[in-house]
Order: C-alpha cells, then sequence, then structure tokens
C-alpha cells in the first residue's frame, strides 16, 4: 500500500461524517434507481444504462446518503447540459478489510505486497499494488476524466462552475457551491457542510478518546507491543488508536523517497527505482508486515469490532 492509499484508508474511517461532504459523482437523474454491475472481485458499483447508481439494500444511512448526494449531482449536472457518470463510495467498513480488520485478507495481501510501499514497483502491472503504474493510470481513467478530456477550455470551465467547489472558510462559505451544493442541500438539509464537518471532528474526537480509554484495548495494546520489542521493532505508541498503523507509518516514512512514481505533463508514470532494486526492499517489508501482523492479531480482533461501529480519524489498527 502506497503513502497515498495509507491515507485514503484513514479517511475512510471517518466516512461517518466526511465522506458525504468529499462527494463529487453524477449522472442523469436523481430517482435514487437504476441499475447496477458489481466486479468479479467484488469491485465498486458503477452506473448502469440509466446512468443512475442503485443503493444498496445493506448500506447504512451515512452510506445510503452518498448514494443519494451522488444521484443528485448527476441530475443537476444533467439540467445543466453536462454529462457526469457516479461511481459508487466506497463502504468505510470493507476498505479496513485489508488493513487487519479481515485477518486472513490482510495476511494474503502481506504475503505477497508487505505494507505496498514497494510492490508497485516489483509488479507493475498489478493491480492489487496499489502503487503500481497501471493501477495510477487506471485511477486517472474514469468515465468523468475521459468525458472532461473531450472538452474545450471554455466548456470545462463552464462544466467546473456548474460542478461547484468545497467551501471557502475565508471567504465566509459555509456550503459547496453549484450542484454539488444543491444536491447537498437536496440529501442533508439545512444544515451547512461546515456544521456537519464539525459535528463529525467533534465525533471522531469523542470515539477516539473512548476506544483509548477501553480497559482491554489498552491491555491488548501493550501486549501487541511488548510483542513488537522482543522482534526488535521500535514502539513510539502504545495508544489503541495509533499502535495498529505504527509500524506501517514508520516503514513508510524510512522508505526512500524514489518509491514513489512520478507524473509526466503527459500522464506517463515513471518509476525513478527499478524493480531490481526494489525487489530485496519488498522482501524485507514483507517480513515486517508479518511479524506486526502476527504481534498485533489478538489486538486487532478486539479493536476492529469497537473501531467500525465508532470511527474516528486518529488511526486504524492495519
Amino acid at each position: 500500500m502506497t503513502r497515498s492509499r495509507t491515507v485514503r484508508r484513514l479517511a475512510a474511517a471517518t466516512a461517518v461524517g466526511l465522506l458525504p461532504l468529499l462527494a463529487a459523482c453524477g449522472a442523469d437523474t436523481d430517482t435514487g434507481t437504476g441499475s447496477e454491475s458489481h466486479a468479479s472481485d467484488g469491485g465498486k458499483t458503477t452506473a448502469g444504462s440509466s446512468g443512475q447508481l442503485d443503493i444498496p439494500a445493506d448500506a447504512n444511512a451515512d452510506l445510503k446518503k452518498q448514494y443519494l448526494l451522488e444521484n443528485a449531482i448527476a441530475a443537476c449536472m444533467k439540467k445543466q447540459g453536462f454529462t457526469y457518470t457516479p461511481v459508487a463510495p466506497e463502504d468505510p467498513a470493507a476498505s479496513w478489510d485489508t488493513y487487519g480488520a479481515d485477518y486472513a485478507l490482510t495476511k494474503k495481501y502481506r504475503q505477497k505486497y508487505g505494507f505496498g510501499i514497494y510492490a508497485g514497483i516489483v509488479y507493475p502491472d498489478d493491480a492489487g499494488a496499489s502503487g503500481s503504474a497501471a493501477a495510477q493510470q487506471d485511477s486517472n481513467k474514469t468515465p468523468n476524466a475521459d468525458y472532461v478530456d473531450t472538452l474545450t477550455p471554455e466548456q470545462k470551465a463552464a462544466y467546473d462552475k456548474a460542478l461547484g467547489a468545497f467551501p471557502d472558510p475565508k471567504a465566509g462559505e459555509k456550503n459547496w457551491t453549484g450542484c454539488q451544493g444543491e444536491a447537498d442541500k437536496k440529501v442533508y438539509g439545512s444544515s451547512s457542510a461546515q456544521e456537519r464537518g464539525t459535528e463529525a471532528t467533534n465525533r471522531n474526537q469523542a470515539n477516539a478518546q473512548a476506544l483509548n480509554g477501553d480497559p482491554k484495548l489498552v491491555a491488548l495494546a501493550q501486549s501487541y507491543a511488548s510483542c513488537l520489542r522482543k522482534e526488535g521493532i521500535s514502539v513510539t505508541t502504545t495508544q489503541p488508536t495509533g499502535v495498529g498503523e505504527m509500524v506501517r507509518f514508520q516503514a513508510l516514512n524510512s522508505a526512500p523517497a524514489s518509491t514513489i512514481p512520478t507524473v509526466d505533463k503527459d500522464g506517463n508514470t515513471q518509476e525513478p527505482m527499478s524493480k531490481e532494486e526494489a525487489l530485496p526492499l519488498l522482501t524485507k517489508d514483507i517480513e515486517l508486515a508479518m511479524r506486526d501482523l502476527e504481534c498485533g492479531k489478538e489486538f486487532r480482533a478486539a479493536y476492529f469490532p469497537k473501531f467500525l461501529k465508532a470511527p474516528t480519524s486518529g488511526g486504524g489498527a492495519g
């Protein structure tokens, strides 16, 4: 997993209050119904022939609102004369499966990719390695990106204005502008994006305090840290919200800068480190990731059920 993927997973933990504020998707109508397709590997739902996303039957209230938000933005953009294809939001709970919430899936991932720092270089055509060139190029080739590429500069400016932007607190703005603002009001009512963001921040802080004050989790975190020390791994925190990400972040922070691909002006990804250079580093990364996983097995089994019920942006237990 790359630095960017780690950040995305942490962001996913705050989805109860924050991800709805970051949605920027759309399609054709605002009925909230339509056809859907599922990738064979459990990938995201995409808009069907109706241009709408179906809402999964098992979606919780917050995830449902994200689907409704995207469909509402779609309807608004259509009225403005633009095509905007929605992509289903990621279920925050599922996003943690290979970050420790599901031990078997995390083990399978780490046995091949470690923490994912070097995997994209060693396996450039493997979409499972999030840092791979193929994965990064695919992430840029969304239906919306392809559509925007067909617009003239004047049309693109009109498109951006119609879609709207995040509120600028410095300008005294509290709500999204454009279609995002219209959809936000339709789905979330009179409460502003800024107000909901503040509520989410307060909720995240309260959830973090609860997790870090849980006696069982505190004891298991201490045992986890003791195991890491026996393995010769540095321990910088024993807080339940931090200990599960600690080893990964240390590995990320100590990795050479050349592990990060660069993208030129034409969108071509260039890897500064060669596969031959990355391979022995990946082997060490796998060993470290597996030692961390085994030391934290009992901790994560107790932590994630509580974390996923009351997530916090303060950290996970990947």
